[in-house]
């Protein structure tokens, strides 16, 4: 079985595969083919997926893929599921404008 922590192994070489055009993260619109493609590029954890692709950091968040990202992953390193360590989770965000900020300190003092 082989270690996702040794960047040296050789998982073979990309192959497409029929149903590689199957949306996996919808939100993000990535598919199986590109998850797979990124695993053969050198990305081994699902950490470095998610910031590659973007997947699971839709509007879901990973509700509706990151199981099944953690398996194709899984599958390409063969690797079981459990050997692989969940992605980095943080509270979506969005830009704001410094003026909302400063009208904010205006209303404080």
């Amino acid at each position: 079985m082989n270690s996702i922590n040794d960047r040296s192994i050789n998982i073979g070489e990309y192959i497409p595969a029929p149903d590689d055009d199957m949306l996996i993260c919808r939100c993000e619109e990535i598919t199986k083919g590109e998850i797979r493609r990124a695993v053969h590029d050198g990305m081994f954890t699902l950490t470095e997926i998610r910031r590659y692709l973007r997947t699971g950091m839709g509007l879901c968040q990973g509700q509706t893929c990151s199981k099944l990202v953690k398996s194709i992953v899984a599958r390409e390193l063969q690797v079981s599921p459990d050997k692989l360590e969940p992605a980095t989770s943080r509270a979506p965000m969005r830009p704001i404008e410094m003026c909302i900020l400063a009208n904010e300190r205006k209303e404080e003092a």
